[in-house]
């Protein structure tokens, strides 16, 4: 019982693969519109700029960049969290190796 359990927990990382590509690839989704949300609130304005955007300046560039990827860093570890735990919840084992994350 306890070999096929163990080969259980190595099968595992396999298969929640195109899981956690789903996943990241909705949080990316969700993230975006959040972040755009955010910039209206806080610039008033429909779009963010842009790196090579030449009539925005270097301060209000790299507040849009830091925003975003805040926001990113947050969404995405909430979903890669919430889908761990659903995995875990269904079968048991953590989707990934107990040694490091997937950064």
């Amino acid at each position: 019982m306890a070999k096929k359990n163990k080969k259980a927990k190595k099968k595992l990382p396999l298969a929640y693969k195109p899981i956690g590509f789903a996943l990241g690839w909705t949080s990316g989704t969700v993230a975006g519109m959040a972040f755009q949300k955010t910039w209206k609130v806080i610039r008033k304005e429909d779009n963010a700029p842009d790196a090579l955007d030449r009539d925005r300046g270097w301060g209000e560039i790299l507040l849009a960049a830091a925003i975003q990827g805040a926001i990113f860093a947050a969404v995405r570890s909430a979903v890669d969290r919430a889908g761990a735990k659903a995995i875990e919840r269904s079968t048991g084992t953590w989707p990934v190796p107990d040694t490091g994350g997937r950064d």
